[in-house]
Parts: structure tokens; C-alpha cells; sequence
């Protein structure tokens, strides 16, 4: 009998019971005549990165534990569209199915396998869009002058003016308090 991982995660903030959520979650696992595995069930906000029962789970996963992953919502697993993504990939690469209880969506099937190619090429215009509004955000800064990076903490005229004086890299960083290479890039134009 094949096996699920069932997959609860409520707010803390909201002080939500996850019962609802492993109710529901059980019935489909009777209804497909799957054998439930585990409950993982994390309480815990979902901006939070870490969740140590969704750890867990993807862990057993990797391991072969089960066969099918279920969770209530794509919101309860997730916290943006390229998480969703990277783990419905993963899953995949493992062969095990991903099912959505609210979305009613099963990437076991051959239209829940279509919707998986729907959400991963959203999550990569998701990411697309992100990195052209940071370049652009980059050019823009650049095109009003504006120093991009670090600031410079070395002195260049100290660092040449030692390197005059006969004193090695190692000695220039140590009297300055800087690394060897940055004594190297200031004598060498970097």
C-alpha cells in the first residue's frame, strides 16, 4: 500500500488548531487507500525559514519513507511561488507525488502533472522579474552616480608609501590592520 507524509503547518500568531487541516488530510489518505506514513505538523509563522517538521518530512522524503506528500494548501507549505517549485522539482526527481487538498490538485495525475509545468513557469517569471527590477534598480543607481558596493576602508597612499619604505605585504596589513590581499589589490590596481 502506497505510503503518504501528511503535512499541517498553522500560524502561531493566529493560534490556529492544525486538526482541521490533518482531518481533512486523512480522509483523502482513506479515500485513496494510502497508508499514512506521518503527520508533520509545524506551528509556526510562514515567513518563518526554518520549519523543522517541513525539514523533517523532505529528510524522509530523500530517504524513501513515503510515496506521496500531502498538505491543505499551497500556502500552508510555501512561503512563495519558487519554494513551491524548487520542492514540487524535488518531489519529482524523487518520484514522489505532490497533492493539494484546497486546490484539489494531485501531481500524480496528468493534469495535476500540467499544473506543476503552469506553477514552475510561473515561479520562473516570478524570478525573472525580481532580477530585472534589481538590475534595473542597479543601472538606475549607476546612471546617478551612485557608489554601488562596499566603501573603500583601505588607504591606497599609506599602503604605497610602506611598500616604499621596503615593508612586505604581511607587515603593510599588519601595521594597517587589513588583509594581505587588500594591500595586494591596492599596489596592484584592484
Amino acid at each position: 500500500m502506497p505510503k503518504v507524509a501528511l503535512y499541517a503547518r498553522t500560524s502561531t500568531v493566529d493560534r490556529q488548531d492544525p486538526e482541521m487541516q490533518l482531518r481533512d488530510l486523512r480522509q483523502y489518505a482513506a479515500a485513496r487507500g494510502l497508508d499514512v506514513y506521518r503527520e508533520y505538523v509545524d506551528q509556526i509563522s510562514g515567513a518563518t525559514t526554518k520549519r523543522p517538521a517541513l525539514d523533517e518530512m523532505m529528510a524522509d522524503a530523500r530517504r524513501g519513507k513515503f510515496d506521496v506528500a500531502a498538505v491543505w494548501r499551497f500556502d500552508r507549505w510555501a512561503r512563495s511561488t519558487a519554494m513551491l517549485v524548487n520542492s514540487l522539482a524535488e518531489f519529482r526527481r524523487l518520484g514522489i507525488s505532490f497533492y493539494s487538498y484546497s486546490e484539489a490538485i494531485d501531481t500524480g495525475s496528468p493534469l495535476g502533472e500540467a499544473i506543476f509545468t503552469i506553477i514552475a513557469a510561473m515561479g520562473q517569471l516570478e524570478r525573472d522579474v525580481i532580477r530585472e527590477r534589481i538590475h534595473g534598480g542597479l543601472r538606475n543607481a549607476r546612471a546617478r552616480g551612485k557608489r554601488l558596493g562596499r566603501p573603500k576602508t583601505r588607504d591606497d597612499e599609506a599602503i604605497r608609501a610602506l611598500r616604499a619604505k621596503g615593508l612586505s605585504y604581511r607587515a603593510i596589513a599588519e601595521k594597517l590592520g587589513v588583509s594581505k590581499g587588500t594591500v595586494q589589490n591596492a599596489l596592484h590596481g584592484g
